[in-house]
């Protein structure tokens, strides 16, 4: 349903250089870049995760109560992406554990230009 996500960034070099490291702790390679745009996912059928420099030239903003999840295999994939979310300079928004009482496992982080994601492995 969804075909891809897209995050704003500052400075574009830094963000992809933030994000082909963060995809690479799990095993996901950088699809493409053009321009002042990139995007990330295991193949170019799956949902895509993309940093771009905003189109109209104005700064880039993060949405308040906006979020990206990123869907992983693992419990241990979850808990690698967050570190390595870390370790590159983003910020802890809630370190890896269970939420709810569903089976749901989630961690959350913020990137080096404020955007709030979020790497789980889903309930069921």
């Amino acid at each position: 349903m969804v075909g891809y996500v897209t995050v704003g960034t500052n400075d574009f070099a830094r963000a992809v250089a933030f994000y082909d490291a963060l995809f690479a702790a799990v095993g996901v390679d950088r699809l493409w870049a053009h321009g002042q745009m990139a995007a990330w996912a295991r193949t170019r059928q799956d949902t895509a995760f993309c940093v771009t420099a905003p189109h109209d030239g104005a700064a880039a903003t993060v949405g308040n109560g906006g979020m990206v999840a990123i869907r992983l295999t693992d419990r241990a994939a979850v808990q690698a992406m967050h570190a390595k979310a870390l370790e590159l300079g983003g910020t802890d928004e809630g370190p890896p554990g269970p939420r709810g009482s569903h089976g749901f496992y989630g961690a959350y982080f913020r990137d080096l230009d404020g955007n709030k994601l979020n790497a789980h492995v889903p309930a069921g």
